[in-house]
C-alpha cells in the first residue's frame, strides 16, 4: 500500500474505520489487527469502487464486512472466550479533565453495550450515530431502507434498556 494513497485515501476517513472496528473488537490487540485488515482490504479493492456511492460508504461497506468476517473467524476459533472483555479493552484518549473523564466512561459504557447487540444491529447503529440516512444505511447493510427505520427503533430501545440497568 502506498503512503500517499493511505493519506489521502483511508486517513480522512480512519474515524469511520476506528468506529467500526472498536464495535467489533474485544481487546486493544484485536482492534489494532481488524484496523491493519481494513485498511488493506480497502487497498486491495480500490479498483472495485466505480464511483456508484460516496468513497465514505465504501469504506463503511468494507469495514463492516472485513470485521463480520474477522469476528465469524475469530468466533470459530475460540467459541469459550468469544464475548469475553479484558480490563484492557481499547483505551480513550483523554484530557485529564473530570468531565472528559465521565464522557470517556459513557463511550465506553455506550460501546460495551453496542457490543452485545447482534453482529448486524451494530453496524445498523453505528451508521445511524455517524448520522447516515436510512438510504445510506440501507445502501451499506446491503437492505432495503424500509425496514431500517424499524429496526434502528428497536435498536435504541433496547440499548436504552442495557445502559439503564448499569
Amino acid at each position: 500500500m502506498s503512503i500517499d494513497f493511505y493519506k489521502t485515501s483511508i486517513l480522512p476517513h480512519s474515524a469511520i474505520i476506528i468506529k467500526i472496528c472498536r464495535a467489533y473488537s474485544n481487546s486493544q490487540e484485536d482492534y489494532e489487527d481488524y484496523y491493519q485488515e481494513v485498511c488493506l482490504q480497502i487497498w486491495k479493492s480500490k479498483d472495485n469502487f466505480k464511483n456508484k456511492s460516496e468513497w465514505s460508504t465504501w469504506i463503511y461497506r468494507i469495514s463492516l464486512n472485513v470485521c463480520l468476517s474477522l469476528l465469524r473467524k475469530q468466533k470459530k476459533q475460540d467459541v469459550t472466550n468469544r464475548f469475553e472483555t479484558s480490563n484492557n479493552e481499547i483505551s480513550i484518549q483523554s484530557d485529564a479533565t473530570e468531565e472528559s473523564k465521565e464522557n470517556d466512561t459513557d463511550l465506553i459504557k455506550l460501546y460495551d453495550a453496542i457490543k452485545e447487540l447482534s453482529e448486524i444491529d451494530r453496524g445498523i447503529i453505528l451508521l445511524y450515530l455517524e448520522k447516515k440516512t436510512y438510504k445510506e444505511i440501507a445502501e451499506i447493510m446491503g437492505t432495503n431502507s424500509n425496514s431500517i427505520g424499524v429496526k434502528i427503533t428497536r435498536i435504541k430501545k433496547r440499548l436504552k434498556k442495557q445502559l439503564t440497568k448499569k
